[in-house]
């Protein structure tokens, strides 16, 4: 049976942000610890060894897979810091117009550094995939 990699950990946040190696990526991610738990009212939570998470959501698919995930959250990567959001939600497009350089992929959007971008519309991306998994995977 498919075992998820990326579970909730009792691994200490501030730990893992002390030990990001770039100075300014650290900064960045204290930025980010706060705007994230200011916007969303949930603690910090490791998932994995390398996510950031807030809050929770299950989500069933339709092929039997299941499994627990954060609701939003980031990681301090070594390139460029991954922002995660929820997938499949018509409205982060529109958001993304607005919040300034960033590249996105299928779930995640990358940014190089919180100074690129408009730490406005990241709160609105914030509540915007929180409201939108709450209510496609209601508890």
């Amino acid at each position: 049976m498919y075992e998820l990699k990326t579970k909730e950990t009792d691994n200490s946040v501030i730990e893992f942000i002390e030990n990001v190696d770039n100075p300014k990526k650290r900064e960045d991610a204290y930025k980010l610890l706060d705007i994230f738990t200011e916007t969303t009212g949930y603690k910090a939570k490791m998932w994995g060894p390398s996510i950031i998470g807030f809050g929770s959501y299950h989500y069933k698919y339709e092929t039997g897979h299941e499994g627990d995930a954060p609701l939003v959250g980031f990681s301090p990567r070594k390139a460029k810091t991954s922002l995660y959001f929820a997938t499949g939600d018509p409205q982060r497009e529109e958001l993304l117009k607005d919040f300034g350089k960033h590249t996105s992929g299928k779930a995640c959007v990358y940014i190089n550094k919180v100074a690129d971008i408009d730490v406005e519309v990241l709160k609105g991306l914030i509540n915007q995939s929180v409201t939108f998994l709450q209510e496609r995977y209601p508890s």
